[in-house]
């Protein structure tokens, strides 16, 4: 749910939360989408993470995520200057999601929007990918 609107759901898959910080470019959108389509992060006969959201033929779903370029270091209120401008994110949001696109199937969230995201996790399992 986006500001109370349906948005996007995937099926087997992978949930990628994206935070964009200042400084992120382009080769590192393209690092990172590499590393989440080629991540062997789901189960092979014997239950061993050995496939890769390729192998699986799995869908991705891509929802923008400021608050992960938190800084949680001191105090007990999280800083975000570490985030890249929302113009900036944006930009680099869409790009991201676009090359994804050519290569598997996408849903995504609003960016910059009030979201209830729902999740089943398989696991648990939850990684931080960096590019």
């Amino acid at each position: 749910m986006a500001d109370g609107e349906p948005s996007g759901s995937i099926g087997h898959g992978l949930l990628l939360l994206l935070g964009v910080q200042k400084g992120d470019t382009s080769a590192d959108a393209e690092k990172l989408l590499n590393k989440t389509l080629n991540y062997r992060v789901f189960g092979d006969q014997k239950g061993h993470m050995n496939l890769s959201l390729l192998d699986v033929g799995g869908e991705l779903m891509i929802v923008s995520q400021f608050t992960l370029a938190a800084d949680t270091r001191k105090g007990l209120r999280p800083s975000f200057s570490s985030a890249a401008p929302p113009e900036d994110a944006k930009a680099l949001y869409d790009e991201f999601v676009e090359a994804a696109r050519e290569r598997v199937t996408v849903a995504t969230g609003r960016f910059g929007a009030d979201m209830k995201v729902s999740l089943t996790n398989d696991g648990p399992v939850t990684f931080l990918l960096q590019s």
